[in-house]
């Protein structure tokens, strides 16, 4: 959970509404900023849509297509390391602020 905590602080501010355009012009989405290139579509550029998932679909209140699409991502050979803002912020750190207080 704190790792999924600390992510979704860093890279949408816990904004389950949240769409971003990148440098190389590809949008990420939702609370945990899915990008389009490969996970999910957006009907307006090529993608690999591997969450088979519309980009749209992630913008909801209603996180559990992004939690899916997310553990899809982990499984992935980059795992964590595909949020930038993890990486910078979350990764080899103490997280139990995250989750602190929490009946785990």
């Amino acid at each position: 959970p704190a790792l999924g905590l600390c992510m979704a602080f860093y890279e949408s501010n816990f904004d389950t509404a949240a769409k971003s355009i990148n440098a190389d012009s590809s949008a990420s989405f939702g609370i945990f900023q899915i990008n389009n290139r490969l996970w999910c579509t957006d009907e307006r550029s090529p993608s690999e849509n591997l969450c088979r998932v519309a980009c749209a679909d992630l913008l909801t209140s209603d996180i559990t297509d992004d939690i899916l699409c997310a553990k899809k991502i982990v499984r992935h050979p980059q795992g964590m390391d595909a949020w930038e803002d993890w990486a910078m912020h979350c990764k080899g750190r103490d997280l139990s602020e995250w989750v602190e207080g929490c009946d785990l």
